[in-house]
């Protein structure tokens, strides 16, 4: 299908559909204001700027985004089936087994490892809509099962554990725009209940679980662009309260706690495009200042910290759509970026995960050298960074080829995988796990 086709559908589509009112954004332009049409489970369709906002939880976009060039990606039709096999069983000749599949698809939901091990998958969206449901994964049975529903549907916002074992839920967004409520999710008791409320609706903003339990909210997305303020949540009084900002406004940045204690907050888009900027939050004086800045520019690439200390920076896009096998480390003894070696290949809306003994996964997202609806197409690949020698090696492959998913490391040094989208478009329920 041709651009010129893919936009005509954008432009003519039926109500109940997931898609967009306009061309798709170009990354060599100055972004504009976007608007959509998303329907809720179960509700009529309802007009708003919430699927701009949402789409860019992982791929970049100047103010509201670059994401939504993948509504393309999202079939209207229904999930695609997923296969329930008994925990541990695994494809021949990977490192990766599938294992129960979820009741929802997980398509920009949020995957967290409490402290007992389950795993919280919450929010996120399928192709009728946000979603507010919740799902507990456990390890040891290699099953899901329904836990208490967000107060609020959502996409776009942030999940954190918190020094109690609760998770903090923030912002992101529903069709009539970015949230400002939070809640609290109490793994003892299986519910949710609201907290205070941010201070500004955000969506796409980055949250950092500090060395004092409070947590910095940073950036993030606003229907007229990418916002500069930031704000701490307080988990004794469940409150947030304004902080210093950042030096740029910045959507789809990440944000790394360092040893030390500070974030780095590194790359993202403000409203000029992709940045290769890059800045420290100081909790001690509530300030944000620049540092190096990063080799490439790059927005939608992951941030992973190193035993050593160091930071990796994989992946993403640039201001060309064009999507990168570059990595680079951030030293913060020097305050300086330098390449590591590349990936084997380009990905966006890929997961990175530190495993135990130090190397970090990278698996599956989206690929192609300029990722287009027409042409970005989920990896099965997977690959392992290895910080002593600073180079990418393969490792076995997924089961299925997924882009847009969750990952996050359980407590017996596997790796959860989740959701996503398939190679035909279409949103999964399926999970698989990968053994080091």
């Amino acid at each position: 299908m041709d651009e010129q086709r893919i936009d005509e559908l954008l432009r003519t589509r039926r109500p109940q559909e997931q898609t967009f009112d306009r061309p798709l954004p170009d990354f060599s332009r100055r972004p504009q204001r976007l608007t959509s049409s998303v329907r809720t489970r179960g509700g009529s369709p309802v007009a708003g700027s919430a699927r701009a906002l949402a789409l860019v939880v992982v791929v970049i976009v100047s103010v509201g985004l670059w994401g939504l060039g993948l509504a393309a990606v999202f079939s209207p039709t229904a999930p695609a089936a997923a296969r329930t096999v008994a925990p541990g069983s695994s494809a021949v000749g990977s490192a990766f087994s599938l294992t129960g599949s979820s009741k929802d698809v997980c398509v920009f939901c949020t995957a967290t490892t409490l402290p007992d091990g389950r795993v919280l998958i919450a929010g996120g969206e399928d192709s009728s809509g946000v979603l507010a449901s919740a799902e507990l994964y456990d390890p040891k049975t290699g099953t899901f099962s329904p836990t208490g529903s967000m107060t609020t549907a959502r996409t776009g916002d942030t999940a954190t554990v918190l020094s109690d074992g609760s998770v903090l839920i923030a912002g992101g967004a529903i069709s009539s725009g970015p949230l400002a409520s939070a809640e609290v999710y109490d793994p003892k008791i299986g519910t949710f209940s609201p907290t205070g409320s941010l201070t500004t609706g955000r969506a796409s903003q980055t949250a950092t679980l500090l060395s004092d339990g409070s947590v910095l909210i940073a950036g993030g997305a606003i229907s007229s662009g990418p916002l500069a303020s930031a704000e701490v949540y307080d988990p004794k009084t469940g409150t947030f309260s304004p902080t210093g900002s950042l030096t740029t406004g910045r959507a789809s940045q990440t944000a790394t706690l360092l040893s030390d204690g500070s974030v780095l907050i590194a790359g993202g888009a403000d409203s000029s495009g992709v940045l290769a900027s890059a800045e420290l939050y100081d909790p001690k004086t509530g300030t944000f200042s620049p540092t190096g800045s990063m080799t490439t520019a790059r927005g939608g690439q992951t941030a992973t910290a190193l035993s050593d200390g160091r930071v990796l920076i994989a992946g993403g896009a640039d201001s060309t759509n064009k999507l990168l096998a570059s990595a680079e480390l951030y030293d913060p003894k020097t305050g300086t970026f330098s390449p590591t070696g590349s990936m084997t290949a380009a990905r966006v809306g890929d997961t990175a995960t530190a495993l135990s003994d130090g190397a970090v996964l990278i698996a599956g997202g989206l690929s192609t050298a300029e990722c287009t609806p027409s042409s970005c197409k989920p990896l099965a690949s997977a690959e392992l960074y290895d910080p002593k020698t600073g180079a990418f090696s393969p490792t076995g492959s997924m089961t299925t080829a997924r882009g847009l998913q969750a990952a996050t490391a359980l407590s017996d040094g596997r790796v959860l995988i989740v959701g996503g989208v398939d190679s035909s478009g279409k949103p999964l329920t399926s999970a698989e796990l990968y053994q080091p």
